[in-house]
């Protein structure tokens, strides 16, 4: 029983000192800088890589390098204060949040990276909102304090104000702008000097000018979290004040209910506040044990979840996170997904595009597998003998496609086995045929997320491929209903014949894509058959009435029906409901729906008249124009399929003064007019 309980707690401290995190940030907000300088200074890299050379430990692909942005989720791993860290440096482009997604659902916290100067930012804002949709612990790291314009109190405003999180700011910078040095740690209020060689931090007192003003923000943090905590309030109101322990259980208990947001500052690429951030992350974000989506325990029934699949010279490997249970080189597992059994070939550690083989891997690890042939992004693996199945990550829908094709007849096949791969390496991608053209349409998130697929087909594969010009992904919808349609669906060919006869209510559904219900009697029409016919409209919304695109916007009610005492079935049933709704969408009033972005232009202010304008002319909707600084920052609402080329549009116009973000925004009418049925 002894050695039961000694292992067990082995077992529970080894865990207690893992950290499984993201790094999450708009583009150029600093991600990629911040990781290879927490790598340095960590000792797991000897040598700071740059993003601007193209020397960086994550991105590590020829295309990252080329464009100097995150594509491909990297994981990393390294020791700090006796703790075993495991980093996934994420994509900031919303071209590539599928890879976010996937990353987030395997992760117990995050490191949120914001930019000084311009605060939140649009793609800030959507890795937010998947990161609280997982629940996923985070604190927030200001960059680039040594940028002009920076100012850490606005940059937490911001945050504030458009995240909505409650910010408990734990450092006060020492210096402004170039002449940022450091920062003064209001916990322990010490303060920490970085000099300009790059070196390890010197730890000081507060600086003589700043200790007044970082004894006020030391009463407000401590007032903030006594607010939210009771253990800090029962010490607060006795003096006030609360002690640096007592401060920094509560800190991370607030963090880890997602009450309180941890805010630290710093410049990544001058090699300042990167050792504070690392403490930080030990001391406030989650083990495996805090943040479980089952009891991290590795003596139990293998579960992992598989959020990554690539290849390399090693073969196809699936990167995943174990939840519990132990795994081993050899082991058979059960794909929960498939329910096929396959055998893990090698299990290794990832740095990157770098490996190494072990032997067995834990609960709370994060590692690739080679040996599975069929698990995707989004797979359960599991103990052959107690399945079970994880909820897989959000897989988002393409809004864009482009038609590729083999400029040689003989490489049709190799083009179909290139396609097959991408896809199953990144689910957000899609391969279908046109039924008008027969053109095999490539879709993905954005023109930019298509364009690095069609560069992989060329690059992995050595095809000559040609591409044509990119378009959105039309939808259609219900904006007027009809009521009490009936259809008969009979057929006598010979043999056993078909009958089923339905009555159908269609109605618009605005807050959301389908929906069916049934108030028909079972006498009428059997539980069995009601669920054919749902099947059968589930069929009919892949074509719309008014140009073949896929309807959305719908609910409908089986309200009646009939049967017959030989003819009808479960297929009958499904053709009826298959045929009956295609016919009741073509009496509906219908509108045609386009793909819209949110946009976000900063320019100089004096081009913001022509900027304006442009955006309208792309039947652009504004919805903010504001001055900060030298420079104007628009928000609008623009269809997707105008913003094709806007970029180098932009740029042009505002003689390289000007920058676009855009995040999707759902789906809008394509003009105001509805299509009658």
């Amino acid at each position: 029983m002894r050695t039961a309980t000694t292992t067990a707690a082995t077992t529970a401290t080894a865990l207690s000192r893992v950290r499984n995190l993201g790094v999450l940030a708009h583009v150029d907000a600093g991600k990629t800088t911040t990781t290879e300088r927490i790598l340095f200074a960590t000792g797991a890299v000897h040598r700071r890589g740059e993003v601007h050379d193209g020397t960086t430990v994550t991105d590590f692909d020829a295309m990252e390098r080329d464009r100097g942005i995150t594509i491909f989720a990297a994981a990393v791993s390294c020791d700090w204060a006796g703790h075993r860290l495991t980093l996934i440096d994420t994509p900031g482009h919303v071209d590539f949040s599928a890879e976010v997604e996937r990353s987030l659902r395997v992760l117990d916290g995050a490191v949120a990276v914001f930019d000084a100067v311009a605060g939140v930012e649009p793609q800030s804002a959507a890795v937010w909102r998947q990161a609280d949709r997982h629940r996923v612990a985070r604190i927030a790291f200001v960059n680039k304090m040594d940028r002009v314009g920076a100012d850490l109190d606005a940059a937490v405003d911001s945050i504030r104000e458009r995240l909505h999180p409650r910010p408990l700011v734990v450092q006060l910078p020492i210096g402004r702008e170039g002449a940022f040095t450091g920062v003064v740690d209001l916990v322990r209020m010490r303060s920490l000097v970085w000099p300009d060689d790059g070196g390890p931090a010197v730890e000081g007192p507060v600086p003589a000018e700043l200790l007044a003003e970082a004894g006020r923000r030391r009463r407000a943090l401590a007032e903030a979290v006594a607010e939210l905590h009771v253990g800090a309030l029962e010490e607060y109101a006795g003096r006030p004040e609360v002690s640096p322990g007592t401060l920094a259980a509560a800190l991370r208990e607030l963090t880890l209910d997602g009450q309180g947001l941890v805010v630290l500052c710093g410049s990544a690429y001058r090699n300042r506040g990167v050792e504070p951030l690392l403490d930080a992350v030990v001391a406030y974000l989650p083990s495996p044990l805090d943040a479980p989506a089952l009891p991290a325990d590795p003596d139990a029934d293998l579960v992992a979840l598989v959020f990554k699949v690539g290849s390399s010279e090693r073969g196809r490997l699936c990167t995943l996170r174990l939840y519990r249970g132990t795994l081993r080189k050899g082991d058979v597992v059960l794909d929960a997904v498939s329910r096929r059994t396959e055998r893990v070939g090698r299990v290794l550690r990832v740095q990157a595009d770098r490996f190494v083989e072990v032997d067995r891997a834990v609960a709370g690890e994060i590692v690739a597998v080679a040996g599975l042939k069929a698990a995707g992004p989004g797979t359960t693996v599991c103990h052959p003998g107690a399945p079970v199945l994880l909820e897989p990550p959000d897989r988002p829908e393409p809004v864009v496609s482009v038609a590729v094709e083999a400029r040689r007849g003989t490489d049709l096949d190799r083009l179909a086995t290139a396609l097959a791969r991408l896809v199953d390496e990144d689910p957000s991608l899609a391969v279908r045929t046109d039924r008008e053209t027969g053109q095999t349409l490539l879709s993905g998130l954005g023109e930019l997320h298509l364009e690095v697929a069609v560069a992989r087909i060329r690059r992995d594969h050595g095809l000559d491929v040609a591409v044509g010009r990119p378009r959105v992904a039309h939808r259609e919808a219900v904006v007027r209903g009809v009521t009490e349609l009936l259809y008969r669906h009979v057929r006598q060919d010979g043999g056993p014949g078909q009958f089923a006869h339905v009555v159908l209510d269609v109605e618009p559904l605005h807050a959301g894509e389908f929906e069916f219900a049934a108030t028909v009697t079972g006498a009428h029409v059997p539980a069995e058959y009601v669920r054919a016919v749902e099947a059968g409209c589930r069929d009919a919304l892949a074509e719309g009435p008014l140009g073949g695109d896929p309807v959305t916007g719908l609910r409908v009610t089986l309200t009646d029906g009939r049967t017959h005492v030989r003819d009808s079935s479960e297929t009958a049933f499904r053709a009826a409901g298959r045929l009956g709704l295609r016919e009741a969408l073509r009496a509906c009033g219908m509108v045609r729906l386009e793909p819209v972005a949110e946009v976000t232009v900063t320019v100089p202010a004096e081009t913001v008249g022509g900027v304006l304008g442009d955006l309208a002319a792309r039947r652009g909707r504004i919805t903010d124009s504001r001055r900060r600084g030298a420079t104007a920052v628009v928000t609008a609402v623009v269809p997707l399929v105008e913003l094709f080329g806007y970029a180098t549009r932009l740029r042009s116009r505002t003689q390289g003064g000007g920058t676009v973000a855009a995040r999707p925004a759902g789906y809008a009418p394509v003009s105001g007019r509805v299509a009658a049925g």
